[in-house]
């Protein structure tokens, strides 16, 4: 199965001068946890999750009516493109711990993908959202470690 049959293409975004508030209430309003932040030509140049605005904004007592999106998003981002295997977006999850990971063709967001995708999707074996679960968590790595 390929990423583009199993991913979300209706994307909320935002640009970098978006308000943390205003990127909070876009995740409260479209029940997301994401938010990729895109330049105006919809290219991604940053994420914001709901973990950033906790740990990089209200932790660190930012203003999150002032701060802009430019100043807590990641800006490491991986990605799969649209015609990829859904297994090679199982894999970058794995590989890079995240739970989303936004689908580039070119340079333009076109959809993202979401570890909720692949377990909602009737044509991916339990067996694969279970590995992706544990390649997320690093729990081998973990167990191992105790």
């Amino acid at each position: 199965m390929k990423v583009d049959q199993c991913m979300c293409k209706n994307v909320v975004c935002a640009n970098q001068d978006t308000t943390i508030t205003d990127i909070a209430k876009l995740m409260s309003d479209n029940h997301i946890g994401c938010v990729p932040i895109c330049d105006f030509n919809k290219n991604v140049v940053g994420l914001i999750t709901d973990r950033d605005i906790t740990l990089r904004a209200v932790a660190c007592g930012k203003d999150t009516n002032t701060t802009k999106a430019s100043e807590i998003m990641t800006t490491k981002i991986y990605k799969v493109n649209p015609t990829a295997e859904v297994s090679e977006a199982s894999k970058v999850m794995c590989d890079c711990q995240v739970k989303r990971v936004p689908v580039i063709e070119g340079n333009t967001l076109v959809g993202i993908i979401t570890l909720g995708d692949l377990a909602n999707n009737n044509d991916v074996s339990a067996n694969e959202v279970c590995n992706t679960v544990e390649g997320i968590c690093n729990c081998q790595n973990h167990q191992n470690n105790m």
